[in-house]
């Protein structure tokens, strides 16, 4: 079957099914994650770190079962990933500094960029006689180097609570799956079907049934992925001025985080990669929200978001360029309000 929907349901119960074999990996491997090993590792017991297994393994299976719907770019795609992934386990294995993290994410960027899954809209001002063709191609490498690694880290960063991530992705690969279905990418429309499918599975496992943490490895492999479908994303017949947003507005959560976490911690004087409990769902609970409704808020965000870029596929460039700067006012206003409530770590002990 070449439906789409096929690929959905085959790589969901995959995932479904991989999940207690994936969970008994990461413990044969000791790859757990033990409660107060850091300041803001809170939970009850050992848990295993088997999200980046299970998207993995599962991935791999679904590639050699339907990998006649591999391309060029994909292929040069999961091989960057599974960089990131490798790195990711070792991470979660020994717990890395961020210079071995960014190496990591730097190779995976540099596989894509040699591959030529990169942006390549400053080409355009090249075009117009404004910059050289150079300059032009160097402005290009560094955004795209900028893109994955600021994605693959904003999502990595973002995971706080159980079902945050793989929620995330769930929302954002569906909306990947319409819009490439509108742009008549079709393999690229296969892929976000699947990795649709996968996700749903992840959060099954990490949210529902709370059988695993998805562990870095999963949530920086999600988080790369998610970045390079965004660059591959490329709309037919639709407004080149305005298309360029639709991926950022489908990440805007993590970016809203990841930029929140930051500014805050460099205005606390706190270093900025330290795991602290600061961010975006740390704080709407020091707001009174319990934990259920903080990760819903985030969600139904998320999604309320990737509707307002679905819909500016259909608008004139000016309309869609106002929705995306409201959008980035709300975040912005947003953003300062939260940043003047509590943190988690800024409570009393007893309050926590």
């Amino acid at each position: 079957m070449d439906s789409p929907f096929f690929f959905l349901i085959i790589s969901f119960l995959a995932s479904i099914g991989l999940g207690y074999p994936s969970a008994y990996l990461a413990k044969r491997l000791n790859i757990m994650d033990v409660p107060g090993s850091a300041p803001h590792k809170k939970h009850a017991r050992p848990t295993p770190l088997a999200g980046g297994i299970l998207l993995t393994i599962t991935l791999v299976i679904v590639v050699i079962v339907f990998r006649q719907w591999l391309t060029r770019e994909i292929l040069t795609v999961f091989a960057g990933a599974s960089v990131v992934f490798l790195f990711g386990l070792w991470d979660d294995y020994k717990g890395l500094s961020a210079r071995p993290k960014l190496v990591g994410q730097l190779t995976a960027s540099a596989i894509l960029i040699f591959f030529g899954v990169q942006v390549h809209f400053m080409t355009v001002l090249s075009d117009a006689g404004v910059i050289s063709l150079t300059v032009a191609r160097l402005l290009n490498i560094l955004i795209t180097l900028f893109w994955v690694i600021g994605i693959t880290n904003a999502v990595n960063m973002i995971d706080s609570m159980d079902g945050i991530v793989a929620g995330l992705g769930m929302i954002a690969f569906a909306f990947f799956f319409g819009a490439t279905e509108l742009a008549h990418q079709t393999a690229l429309t296969v892929w976000s079907a699947a990795l649709l499918g996968i996700s749903a599975g992840l959060y099954f496992w990490n949210k529902i049934a709370g059988r695993f943490f998805i562990g870095d490895s999963g949530t920086q492999t999600l988080g790369f992925l998610l970045a390079s479908f965004g660059i591959m994303y490329n709309p037919l017949n639709r407004n080149p001025e305005s298309s360029w947003i639709v991926p950022i507005m489908l990440l805007g959560i993590p970016i809203f985080d990841t930029t929140l976490v930051v500014l805050s911690r460099i205005k606390r004087k706190q270093a900025v990669g330290s795991g602290r409990r600061d961010h975006t769902y740390h704080r709407l609970i020091a707001l009174g929200f319990s934990p259920g409704l903080a990760v819903s808020i985030t969600h139904l965000t998320a999604f309320v978001i990737s509707c307002l870029a679905f819909l500016s596929l259909y608008l004139s460039p000016f309309v869609a360029m106002l929705f995306f700067v409201l959008t980035i006012l709300c975040g912005i206003m947003a953003l300062l309000w939260l940043e003047r409530k509590p943190t988690l770590d800024d409570q009393p002990e007893g309050k926590k």
